[in-house]
């Protein structure tokens, strides 16, 4: 029986001129990430069972790819569930991972940490256009700040970063969970609840209001409640200033400090940005992850008509490694689907010096082998991007196929310096 050649379902090959892509755009997401202090770190790929199980991670968590117990550990013939079997897991996020890793070495570290992390995570989810079950994330994190100095740097450092790449007009869609909880018990919810009603009002932009409405009323909820909360969203149609709104009619269901700090994001982002982009308050957010307790926001590219990114603050996850919370807030950027949109747009990477190919005909004398070797490392000590190749019998496919990779720049070497 033959091996399969094909790749494992959700997961793909990397060709070369996407591979091009992915290290420019990496770069660069280092190189403006570091502008604003992020300090690049990083965490095994594997991770505690435990630890990924802990009904922080929302859906995901029934996405883990689980790893079996090595060796004497693993005992097949008395395991009696799942849990006898396995011991550890691919991470699904880089989050949770850093909360693990923050609270093993904050001794170590400066407070507040502004973290980078960069590398692949696993999902055993349905594949679908930009997404994947083998995908790279790349995150920065602020632990140790409490106030909203934290959401401010990490807007502003994604969204310099988005427009280094070019995006134009995009959204920065921003709540916080406080006011979802707030709305939700205005409207005579039960808190118990909440993670219900919130899954259900996350379909808003795909069911609409009148649709959110009849869901949570075949979910069983009060007709009453339903139509309160639903009327919060109907009347905010017309507000200029949605916030001050929500904000003087939830009363005292809602913190000050929630409306303050909405409103100080605002004006501080807008204040300093340097990428065209809109920061919209938007009640219907929600974030699947249950971990997120104050601002949420997220990336909406007109490029791709879903999330391209997102992240929140989740000031409760450490301490369930240390018993102590530490305030924390993160954002992390769609990199899979940022990438499906510059294929989709034949994206160039700039500033590339001349690419040459060196051609040599079969046969060549060693010596001048050895000169052609010489040329292109002084060609390379330049500056310059040489590759050295067999010329093959049918030249002109030899370099259309070069040219798909870049090079404009040829020369021949025949083995009769005359031909």
């Amino acid at each position: 029986m033959a091996l399969s050649k094909k790749p494992v379902k959700g997961m793909k090959d990397v060709m070369p001129e996407e591979m091009e892509i992915r290290d420019y755009v990496i770069n660069l997401i280092k190189e403006t990430y570091k502008t604003y202090g992020f300090t690049p770190m990083e965490t095994p790929c594997v991770e505690n069972i435990e630890n990924l199980t802990n009904k922080q991670g929302g859906e995901n968590e029934k996405l883990i790819f689980k790893i079996l117990k090595r060796g004497g550990k693993l005992n097949l013939e008395t395991a009696q569930s799942e849990a006898d079997l396995t011991d550890s897991g691919l991470r699904y996020d880089l989050t949770v991972p850093l909360a693990r890793y923050y609270s093993n070495h904050a001794n170590e570290l400066p407070s507040p940490f502004k973290a980078l992390q960069m590398g692949n995570v696993w999902r055993a989810d349905q594949p679908q256009k930009g997404r994947f079950r083998q995908f790279m994330q790349c995150d920065i994190d602020i632990l140790g700040e409490p106030s909203n100095l934290a959401e401010i740097e990490l807007i502003l450092a994604t969204t310099t970063l988005l427009g280094k790449l070019d995006f134009k007009d995009f959204n920065i869609r921003i709540n916080d969970r406080r006011m979802l909880k707030a709305m939700a018990s205005y409207a005579g919810f039960a808190e118990e609840s909440f993670d219900e009603v919130f899954i259900i009002l996350d379909k808003m932009d795909k069911i609409g209001l009148e649709g959110v409405r009849d869901t949570l009323i075949e979910a069983g909820f009060a007709g009453e409640s339903v139509e309160k909360y639903t009327a919060l969203f109907a009347d905010l149609e017309k507000e200029q200033d949605p916030v001050a709104y929500l904000a003087d009619k939830l009363g005292e269901y809602l913190p000050k400090e929630c409306r303050d700090n909405l409103t100080e994001i605002d004006a501080a982002v807008n204040a300093a940005k340097t990428a065209d982009f809109t920061l919209l308050f938007d009640p219907t957010l929600v974030r699947g992850m249950s971990y997120y307790t104050g601002t949420i926001f997220e990336v909406e590219l007109k490029e791709f008509h879903s999330s391209c990114g997102g992240g929140g603050r989740y000031d409760k996850m450490i301490g369930k490694f240390t018993g102590n919370d530490t305030p924390a807030c993160g954002f992390s950027i769609g990199f899979e689907r940022i990438i499906t949109i510059l294929l989709e747009n034949n994206f160039k990477v700039p500033g590339q010096g001349n690419k040459t190919a060196f051609l040599i005909e079969k046969g060549m004398p060693s010596d001048r082998v050895n000169e052609i070797f010489q040329k292109a490392e002084k060609m390379r000590r330049e500056g310059g991007v040489v590759l050295i190749a067999r010329m093959n019998k049918n030249k002109k496919f030899q370099k259309e196929q070069l040219a798909q990779q870049g090079y404009t720049e040829y020369e021949e070497f025949y083995v009769n310096a005359l031909k």
